[in-house]
């Protein structure tokens, strides 16, 4: 969709009509598209590699561009951009395959400080390097909320990073501004500074990346929507079906039903998305496609795992197979490394599974005594996550690729001298945290294997199969921090690494109640007859932006932002919930996100649970403490 009296450049958007309609809680087209601009930006620019975890062209490249920051105020961009950051790796599938991503900041100083239209219509015009603005771009037939950026520069500016392409990377550009706003499309834009705008880029580029739909129930804020009258949506996550015919049909997500689901309650089926209030249903009740702060649910992120592992390719390297090779050598490929788990590769000679190589990645020809002639030999890597069930998508090359070998035993290898090196690994210069997979690539001689050895606080490490990556959350480490070494066996060739094994501290400040109870064997409850403020503040031993998390009565988790208004003021509780922006936030008990939704009160005594997400991407043990709220006392009749 375009605005009218804005003259777009050609862009590629999402494919339904129902994505056409809106991004985030914009209530408008996430086509983030404006004016454009005369004047090339480029030279001005900078390009500051924020996180490398690979060559760009064999990586997702997410590229972050930042407009109205004057160059007095580039370093309120780099806090934006550590801050967004952080809460996309607290959020999967982000957070296991954070090392298939570079992220790249382009930093461009602006002529004015902040965008166009922020936050009216008849706010001024500022000259900035994307022309950023809200209204869609200044255009009176838009909403405040769509922020929008002129594609040309975006696009200029993404492809200073040398190898990002459009088909390898995701831009996300972020306006320097308090207000609220963002969209999604070919890009994603979000607010730097607003409360919630940390929250609106992981939503957003679900939109951009994932190509999900919105799961709202409206489309212009305050005003419900109708029932929706058109045939089953293409969405992955909407549908006409019931959990019967789900299942009977095997359709959409009939594989997850049933589950706990990762956004609070269980994967089933909800009423209202794609802007209708009826006649179309939802995985939860509330995910990050419907109300910020909350995780992807187990549907959106099978979708977002698939995306984000199709612009890469599993398989890094391997032994060269464009002609045939000897059987007097070793043969090998590199393969990319999940935080969150390990990749299979599994072998096979002339199609029979060679269950002795198990997960290596160097497998030693001479050892299988081959059959005089001509073998086929493969080696199949695979994504054994568990946040994919669907066997298309697990079969698919973003989650499988397969390598093929002739082998002929008449050839022999010349010989190459290689030396023992480590060629990749995981960063050494941050801690990692205690439940990530680690790893050490290596070079390949022809002649023999390289061993990696692993050793913790000077002990050696039992490390079953793979060798090249070590899972740390297998360890169960005691907190504190740790010393972990890489080395190639028989040599001096050492990598180190500190391990976090110290999540962040959580602590809250609550305003004052009408009393505290303490009760042998349960949290303190503390008592209310109204409203309460609730205020989480964390502190880490390490550097970086800590992550909090807190939820109610055992619902989803929820990313503390403060409150809408404020970021800095304290979360508000309130028993029918406090409507702002025709939103509604902060109700206690059952969630409440519009008006139409049900307001009753929910008194009584409910359990609500913090914890933090630290840079290293430690998850703390949750804490709790117990809220009683008291109904208002019945009338007495005279």
């Amino acid at each position: 969709m375009t605005s009218p009296g804005i003259r777009p450049r050609r862009m590629p958007l999402l494919a339904t009509a129902g994505a056409l309609l809106a991004a985030c809680l914009l209530g408008a087209s996430p086509s983030a598209t404006a004016q454009e601009s005369p004047a090339p930006v480029t030279e001005a620019a900078t390009v500051v590699p924020v996180q490398t975890t690979g060559p760009a062209d064999k990586r997702f490249n997410l590229v972050l561009l930042g407009d109205g920051y004057t160059a007095a105020e580039l370093p309120a961009f780099r806090a934006d951009v550590d801050k967004h950051l952080n809460v996309l790796w607290s959020t999967e599938p982000f957070a296991s395959y954070r090392p298939y991503i570079n992220v790249w900041a382009v930093e461009v100083p602006s002529a004015e400080s902040g965008v166009d239209c922020d936050p009216a219509l008849d706010s001024p015009r500022r000259d900035t390097p994307l022309n950023m603005g809200f209204w869609g771009g200044c255009n009176a037939s838009s909403v405040q909320r769509l922020l929008t950026v002129d594609s040309g520069p975006a696009t200029a500016l993404a492809d200073l990073v040398p190898g990002s392409v459009s088909a390898n990377r995701q831009i996300v550009a972020l306006a320097n501004s308090d207000t609220y706003g963002g969209a999604g499309g070919t890009y994603a834009t979000a607010s730097g500074g607003n409360a919630l705008s940390s929250l609106i880029t992981p939503h957003e580029i679900g939109h951009s990346l994932g190509k999900l739909q919105d799961e709202y129930d409206y489309y212009a804020r305050g005003v419900a929507g109708g029932t929706y009258s058109e045939g089953e949506p293409s969405s992955a996550h909407h549908t006409l079906l019931t959990e019967e015919q789900m299942k009977q049909q095997r359709a959409k997500w009939w594989r997850w039903l049933g589950e706990k689901s990762e956004s609070g309650g269980v994967i089933g089926r909800y009423e209202g998305g794609l802007y209708s209030t009826k006649g179309v249903w939802r995985p939860s009740k509330h995910s990050i496609m419907k109300t910020l702060g909350y995780a992807f649910d187990q549907v959106e992120r099978e979708v977002m795992v698939q995306k984000i592992s199709a612009k890469v390719n599993l398989v890094q390297g391997h032994t060269p197979n464009t002609a045939a090779i000897g059987d007097d050598r070793t043969v090998w490929v590199d393969t990319l490394h999940p935080a969150g788990g390990e990749l299979d590769v599994a072998w096979r000679l002339d199609g029979r599974p060679l269950h002795s190589a198990g997960d290596a990645r160097t497998l030693d020809l001479r050892r299988l005594q081959l059959p005089r002639g001509t073998h086929t030999l493969t080696a199949t890597v695979t994504d054994p996550t568990p946040y994919v069930r669907d066997p298309a998508i697990r079969s698919s090359s973003a989650l499988t690729r397969t390598v093929s070998w002739t082998v002929d035993t008449a050839l022999t290898t010349r010989p190459e001298p290689v030396p023992a090196a480590f060629t990749g690994h995981t960063d050494t210069k941050v801690p990692v945290g205690s439940a990530t997979v680690v790893h050490a690539d290596t070079t390949h001689p022809a002649d023999r294997t390289l061993a990696v050895r692993w050793t913790l606080d000077g002990r050696p490490v039992t490390n079953p199969g793979n060798d090249r990556d070590l899972d740390l959350g297998a360890l169960r480490l005691r907190p504190g921090t740790h010393t972990l070494t890489a080395r190639i066996g028989g040599t001096h060739s050492t990598l180190s690494w500190t391990v976090d094994a110290a999540p962040a501290q959580a602590t809250y400040a609550l305003s004052k109640p009408l009393r505290t109870v303490h009760r042998p064997g349960r949290p303190v409850e503390y008592v209310y007859d109204g409203p309460f403020t609730m205020k989480l503040t964390s502190r880490d031993a390490q550097d970086g932006y800590v992550v909090t998390q807190f939820r109610v009565d055992g619902d989803g988790w929820q990313t503390y932002y403060g409150w809408p208004t404020d970021a800095d003021a304290p979360y508000r509780f309130t028993p029918s919930g406090t409507v702002i922006d025709d939103l509604v936030h902060g109700k206690l008990g059952r969630t409440r996100a519009v008006p139409w939704d049900d307001a009753t009160p929910d008194y009584g005594t409910h359990t609500i649970e913090y914890r933090t997400v630290d840079s290293a991407g430690n998850v703390s043990a949750p804490q709790r403490f117990l809220t009683t709220l008291l109904a208002p006392a019945a009338p007495v009749g005279g």
